[in-house]
């Protein structure tokens, strides 16, 4: 299963995808997590015009796609745009909605609020929200 976890730079992407994937391994599945900035700094692409989030998220979806005999492919990313996040196609996305602006206003300007996701979470506290998230996937 492909996860999307997105939301703007600071709204606690990392954090929850950290305890979830610690939860997973804890109970034997089989996880890969790809985080955006180590996958950016692979590359050595810190482009963040349009061509280059696109270019980063087809980047991060072949990567994810690769990982077929894995229970869990968790990706964590900013994906500011529907575009984006139509490109990535995960199987279950979790939007981080804890915050109203990150620490990028060039970001900031180009996010838009997701409309399609499967969990909207809504305060930092990554323990609760890992545990919910946790007995969703089940």
């Amino acid at each position: 299963m492909k996860i999307l976890i997105m939301g703007l730079p600071g709204s606690g992407k990392t954090t929850l995808t950290q305890a979830i994937v610690n939860k997973l391994r804890f109970k034997n599945k089989g996880v890969c997590w790809i985080n955006a900035d180590a996958v950016r700094a692979a590359a050595n692409d810190w482009d963040f015009s349009h061509e280059g989030r696109i270019r980063q998220c087809r980047r991060i979806s072949d990567k994810a796609s690769l990982l077929v005999d894995t229970d869990y492919v968790i990706c964590d990313f900013i994906a500011p745009t529907n575009e984006i996040r139509e490109i990535f196609n995960a199987d279950f996305v979790i939007w981080m909605d804890t915050i109203t602006e990150g620490r990028f206003e060039d970001t900031n300007k180009v996010f838009i609020k997701p409309t399609i996701f499967n969990i909207r979470v809504t305060e930092k506290d990554s323990e609760k929200w890992s545990d919910i998230i946790i007995d969703i996937l089940k």
